[in-house]
């Protein structure tokens, strides 16, 4: 009798256990999005989800990898100064922020954490968008909103905020095949290897290349992101390989530039990303052979991250996959005071703002924040 009523108890809990796991998974259910002007499904066929309304306010985690780059840094400071935004902090119970560096296990624990203390969502830039199943399928278990962006998921099971990272390659690309028409030598400085961002756009750009049908010769270097890796990566290439016809960096870009001006290497067109220092140069020496074409997102995504999360846990409907516009300027339109800034740091990310979702950040909020683990 003892046996038969503890089984009881424990198919009753199995059941409920399922239930709940059940009611945790959103809804798949039509278009469109609660805010479609913010929230823009990738592609046509993008589902929609709508989950379970929770009540807040909300524990919310940003689960950070890579932090030894200014776009990421700018990055951390930007999540706290939206959290840290009046109508947004109402909402907010607690807001937590970890970086683990470039140790995928490292980061995978700490979103375990997280799960294991019972977070509401958790925000994530992944380090490996294929490593991440089975805290996939806890989170989702957990029910918990699990949101990537910039490096994203290779998953269904959450929700993904980007910009198109592999188009970015193909516009560098064609931005240099229309500069240089025969083809040519052309310097590609690459990124944090493994990242989904730096594949897409090295595809983008080989993909563009191939298809010109013109010669190209490509030599890759790695630059992180970080503006010192970048100039060491590029003065090395240029002290082996003497002189490029073009080049195109994923970021780290005004350190490039100013390794070329140190070895004394002509400027040649550029397709690069939004750093301020970057387009100071490409305004400065325009006419001196730096044609730019400056493009990218800036660290401001997310804010859209933490902002799906939070629409997400409130019922919302959100698309699983949220494309965000790319912050594009090329010579001869860049202008100062509003594609770059002499004043401010070299550091910034120009273009750091969302106006369909409401999100603007001045420099002083931003750099007001710190990069530490909170």
């Amino acid at each position: 009798m003892f046996k038969t009523y503890v089984g009881g108890i424990l198919a009753a809990a199995a059941v409920t256990l399922a239930y709940s796991t059940v009611l945790a998974e959103p809804e798949i259910v039509s278009g469109p999005a609660a805010e479609p002007e913010c929230f823009a499904p990738w592609s046509a066929d993008t589902k929609f989800f709508k989950f379970p309304k929770k009540d807040g306010p909300y524990r919310i985690a940003l689960a950070n990898g890579y932090i030894a780059n200014t776009w990421r840094i700018q990055m951390i400071q930007t999540a706290k100064a939206y959290a840290a935004q009046p109508d947004v902090a109402a909402k907010l119970k607690e807001f937590k922020v970890v970086s683990t560096g470039e140790d995928v296990p490292a980061q995978i624990s700490a979103i375990n954490n997280f799960i294991d203390s019972g977070y509401d969502a958790i925000v994530v830039n992944a380090q490996n968008p294929t490593a991440f199943g089975p805290v996939i399928k806890r989170a989702k278990e957990a029910g918990i909103v699990l949101v990537a962006f910039d490096n994203i998921l290779d998953t269904q099971d959450a929700i993904n905020v980007n910009v198109d990272q592999k188009g970015l390659g193909v516009l560098w690309a064609n931005w240099l095949a229309k500069h240089l028409p025969d083809g040519g030598k052309v310097l590609e400085v690459r990124g944090v290897p493994g990242t989904s961002v730096d594949t897409d756009r090295h595809n983008g750009i080989h993909e563009t290349f191939a298809a010109t049908g013109k010669k190209w010769d490509v030599v890759e270097v790695l630059g992180k992101w970080d503006d010192p890796t970048a100039q060491k990566a590029t003065a090395d290439a240029i002290a082996v390989h003497k002189k490029f016809d073009g080049i195109t960096a994923q970021g780290g870009d005004t350190g490039v530039v100013q390794a070329m001006i140190d070895a004394g290497h002509p400027f040649v067109p550029f397709g690069g990303e939004t750093e301020n220092g970057f387009r100071k140069f490409c305004a400065k020496h325009a006419a001196d052979g730096l044609k730019c074409s400056s493009a990218g997102t800036g660290p401001a995504q997310v804010a859209v991250a933490i902002k799906t999360a939070i629409a997400a846990l409130e019922g919302q409907v959100v698309p699983q996959s949220i494309k965000l516009p790319l912050a594009i300027v090329e010579d001869p339109n860049f202008k100062q005071g509003q594609d770059f800034y002499p004043d401010q740091s070299d550091n910034f990310f120009v273009g750091n703002s969302f106006p369909t979702c409401g999100i603007n950040f001045t420099a002083q909020e931003i750099m007001g924040q710190s990069k530490e683990n909170q």
